[in-house]
């Protein structure tokens, strides 16, 4: 939690708790950039180089995101070797992870996702770009997709 704190301050980033909800007036794209300064952040804090932000990436984020909060996907990695072979035909690449979340309403899923060592480990993972999606199910709920690739 320090880490993220420390990463937040640093880079000017309103870290809300999550019982407060999405902030007013922020957008879905303002907290997807909020997810990959604070990944970033604590790459950096560890040593680790950030991670260059993709809007292919991020787009395929969004649809999975979208998917699972519109009930046409499970809340899962299902479809993932699909996501993996749309990207790599886009933009290439040698290696790939996913994270998804839901129940955060801001960029504190960070926390949740360095809290779990598996997810923690796509995030600390030899990749060189990400993209984050969000996406509103009907009950309010944001869902939280962010895959990594190594180009």
């Amino acid at each position: 939690m320090r880490i993220i704190l420390a990463a937040a301050l640093l880079l000017g980033i309103p870290l809300l708790l999550p019982s407060s909800g999405l902030a007013q007036g922020i957008s879905h794209e303002a907290l997807e950039n909020q997810v990959v300064e604070l990944i970033n952040g604590h790459r950096e804090s560890i040593g680790l180089t950030p991670l260059m932000p993709d809007s292919h990436i991020a787009d395929t984020s969004r649809t999975h995101s979208a998917d699972m909060a519109n009930g046409r996907s499970p809340f899962s990695h299902e479809g993932f070797d699909k996501r993996v072979e749309r990207i790599r035909k886009a933009l290439g690449g040698m290696g790939f992870a996913e994270n998804v979340a839901f129940g955060y309403r801001t960029a504190q899923v960070v926390v949740g996702w360095l809290n779990s060592p598996g997810h923690k480990a796509n995030i600390e993972g030899d990749f060189t770009h990400t993209g984050v999606g969000i996406a509103l199910a009907r009950d309010g709920s944001l869902f939280f997709t962010q895959m990594f690739v190594k180009r």
